[in-house]
């Protein structure tokens, strides 16, 4: 459903109106279009601790890598396509005033639909107090300069685990979908990434020979995903139940891969997916858990269907497919596992214990199923979408809705397309270092974290 507030404020005199009104101003967001640069000005590199230069060096020489305009000396005349604030260095609050400072007299000069990154270090378990507290402490300020970003411009961060080095190929991959027009939903997040081996992240056919599976294909974000990932070069196999058999197979065709009529609550749908994917592609590489259903009431009016109904599809589906795939080695090479989650999974929302319950689950088992996938050189992680404009929402009562779309930082929905960027990026070879970790696509909506 069209957004007619956000067209209005960004257009003739109700634009000026808005402004005078003091009324919320969303602003049309920088999404990926192929041709189109990966930030649209020169890149500032801003180091962490003065006198070790070495971690921004190595981000500002890859950087270069990519045919950006990198500097790293901010001028009173440049405006910013991108601010990457290296942080890995620092082992104590006290050096943070240094790039803080800079950063905040460089964003004045931030471009719209900018970006702001910071790459630095996850506390660890044997930290020192100290060394914690500088690193932990990342984590509020990214979130913080976050929400004071404005015209489509977001902030979010790279926390690295122990033994990964900020220009390792899974970093940078990160990086660049933080820079890109891909993550334009994603704000106030922290990605982390571990040490991996992976091939340099690039925009053109990162999944190429790749097979892979998308639950709940036939319409909304399940034909976004599957849209996405066959644009980058991946062969798709969409599955959905049989009563929506013709949309199923106009997605199928359009981005010709193949379908599969399946309830994945069915007790072999694992099987079936598996002998799908080998026998018409030769294999298993992706698997996209997006299948998902809606029966909101609240508890006190909870009829047991409505419970059973959405735990069985949202979250014991998933397990049962998973369950199989493992058991029958069912997976190719440096398999991908990405499942649907929500905002509703991490912070609750009214009439949904059994939608929130489901959300939370797959946030658990995504960790777990992980460490199982670790042993194989695969990865395992989630997405939790905020609002997303779909048939969904925009059954959703007006002034809820609007309240909805503007309980962000970006101050309006996401569209279906910024959850399949994020999971395309999941599934990418490149994104090897990324597992068990939940990525938000919602704006930085102003729920938990």
């Amino acid at each position: 459903m069209a957004d007619r507030y956000l067209t209005a404020v960004n257009s003739g005199v109700t634009k000026t109106v808005a402004k005078k009104l003091g009324l919320p101003r969303p602003a049309h967001l920088r999404r990926y279009r192929a041709g189109d640069p990966l930030v649209p000005g020169p890149v500032l590199v801003l180091g962490g601790k003065p006198g070790v230069p070495d971690a921004a060096d190595d981000v500002a020489h890859a950087l270069l890598g990519w045919d950006l305009d990198v500097r790293q000396n901010a001028d009173a005349d440049t405006r910013w396509g991108a601010i990457v604030v290296v942080l890995t260095e620092i082992t104590s609050p006290a050096d943070l005033s240094g790039p803080v400072m800079d950063l905040g007299g460089a964003l004045r000069r931030l471009l719209p639909g900018g970006r702001v990154v910071t790459v630095s270090r996850a506390a660890g378990d044997d930290d020192s107090p100290t060394l914690a507290a500088a690193r932990e402490g990342v984590d509020g300020f990214l979130r913080s300069v976050a929400k004071e970003l404005r015209a489509g411009a977001t902030g979010n961060g790279v926390q690295l685990t122990d033994g990964a080095a900020p220009d390792s190929p899974s970093a940078l991959a990160a990086l660049r979908f933080f820079l890109s027009g891909r993550s334009a939903f994603v704000d106030g997040q922290l990605l982390e990434v571990g040490p991996a081996e992976a091939p340099a992240a690039t925009d053109d056919s990162p999944l190429a020979g790749r097979v892979a599976v998308v639950t709940g294909g036939a319409r909304g974000i399940g034909a976004s995903i599957a849209r996405t990932l066959a644009r980058d070069g991946a062969t798709v196999v969409v599955v959905d139940v049989p009563a929506a058999g013709e949309a199923l197979a106009k997605v199928a065709n359009e981005i010709r891969g193949t379908a599969l009529q399946l309830d994945v609550t069915a007790p072999d749908a694992g099987a079936r997916i598996l002998e799908h994917a080998r026998s018409r592609h030769g294999g298993l590489h992706v698997l996209v858990h997006n299948a998902g259903i809606l029966r909101d009431k609240l508890l006190a009016n909870m009829s047991p269907d409505k419970w059973d109904a959405v735990i069985a599809v949202n979250l014991l589906a998933q397990l049962r497919i998973n369950d199989y795939l493992l058991g029958a080695n069912g997976l190719s090479d440096a398999p991908r596992i990405v499942s649907l989650a929500s905002t509703s999974g991490i912070a609750g929302n009214r009439g949904q214990t059994n939608y929130g319950y489901s959300k939370a689950g797959v946030i658990g088992h995504t960790r777990a199923t992980a460490r199982l996938l670790r042993e194989v050189g695969g990865t395992a992680n989630a997405v939790a979408p905020g609002f997303i404009e779909t048939d969904m929402t925009a059954s959703i009562p007006f002034a809820a809705r609007e309240v909805a779309r503007r309980a962000s930082s970006l101050q309006q929905g996401g569209q279906p397309v910024d959850v399949a960027e994020a999971i395309a990026f999941l599934a990418s070879p490149a994104a090897a270092g990324v597992s068990g970790q939940v990525l938000r696509v919602c704006g930085q909506n102003l729920v938990g974290r």
